[in-house]
């Protein structure tokens, strides 16, 4: 390893996110150290093909096993003394939540717990942990700042998120630990997840299946290109926030804490896009119309999600750009490619 040389732990290395993550960290000379469980929430033979694709690296170091197992994510930072940790892995999903809330406990406040815990007896120069934009649950105020109340969560899987930043936070301010919580905005992409809407709409749809369509289609997403989110949090690593010594120091509009090293940002692109507007991008890049099943909205969905981006703009510069119209194009083109279609 040369001296130059960085180290960064990615837990969830063989999810949607985390592959991408990780692949981006490898190309730009990092050392990776990518931790996964490997669960059966959706197809693991996916999750299997990411950290293949990641393993030809001899830069990553791919690691199995659970964030609630005690002692697993200790081990890793004695082992390995990262320079940075991205923490991605969690139990996903607003509508599985509901139905198996259990799992939303173990991995994503007893795996936060451990990931924290773990920072606090080996610290490192920025841990940055993703939280989400169901976090705003029924704010009405659009688009979502990161300054605002963040109290009404509406889905079980969006309180577990709200738990971790409060938790973050406290960390932050007792052990001086440097913490970014980055919220996701309905990412999408190559390598996407099974369980999520563009997957589901573009396999259908080139199946000649109904889709279903919530809230009779009335309804808006700020959809984010996985390569812009990916871009974002690369930056990010290297801006890790740090403690004000007054909080006159702090700018408006920055959700930097005025009692600790931390911060939450926005990663969207920073413009809604109507749910049937996403469905026609689908729709043109598959040459195909969708059969479409209206339904009523789901319990623990919202109707909206808008991102305000200019905090991410300010810190590094970045604003995201794919337009849904370019972003579900190679997509699809993914698509067709993976599941021979």
């Amino acid at each position: 390893m040369t001296a130059t040389q960085r180290t960064a732990l990615v837990t969830g290395s063989a999810g949607f996110i985390g592959y991408h993550v990780a692949a981006r960290l490898l190309a730009d000379g990092f050392k990776v150290v990518g931790f996964d469980g490997m669960s059966d929430y959706y197809d693991v033979n996916l999750k299997k093909r990411r950290h293949q694709m990641l393993s030809q690296s001899p830069n990553f170091t791919p690691i199995e096993g659970l964030l609630e197992t005690d002692g697993a994510v200790m081990d890793i930072m004695e082992q390995h003394g990262p320079d940075a940790v991205v923490h991605l892995a969690a139990q996903a999903g607003v509508r599985w939540s509901i139905e198996n809330p259990r799992a939303y406990v173990d991995a994503n406040l007893i795996g936060a717990f451990n990931v924290l815990e773990a920072v606090r007896a080996h610290p490192c120069a920025h841990l940055l942990m993703a939280s989400t934009s169901s976090i705003y649950g029924a704010n009405t105020a659009m688009p979502y700042e990161e300054t605002h109340k963040v109290d009404t969560q509406m889905s079980f899987y969006a309180a577990t998120k709200k738990a971790n930043e409060a938790m973050a936070h406290s960390y932050a301010h007792l052990y001086d630990m440097p913490v970014t919580m980055f919220r996701f905005f309905t990412v999408y992409g190559p390598w996407g997840r099974p369980d999520m809407a563009p997957i589901k709409f573009t396999k259908a749809t080139l199946n000649g299946d109904p889709i279903d369509v919530y809230n009779h289609g009335d309804m808006s997403r700020d959809f984010t290109y996985i390569d812009d989110l990916v871009e974002g949090i690369r930056l990010l690593i290297d801006t890790p926030p740090v403690r004000p010594s007054d909080a006159s120091e702090i700018e408006e509009g920055d959700s930097l804490s005025s009692v600790a090293p931390w911060r939450a940002v926005n990663i969207g692109n920073g413009e809604p896009v109507q749910l049937m507007a996403f469905i026609e991008a689908i729709e043109d890049a598959t040459g195909k119309e969708a059969q479409k099943n209206y339904m009523d909205m789901q319990p623990g969905d919202v109707p909206a999600t808008w991102a305000d981006v200019a905090l991410l703009k300010r810190l590094t510069g970045y604003q995201p750009k794919t337009n849904v119209r370019d972003g579900v194009a190679k997509f699809v083109e993914w698509y067709r490619d993976y599941y021979q279609v």
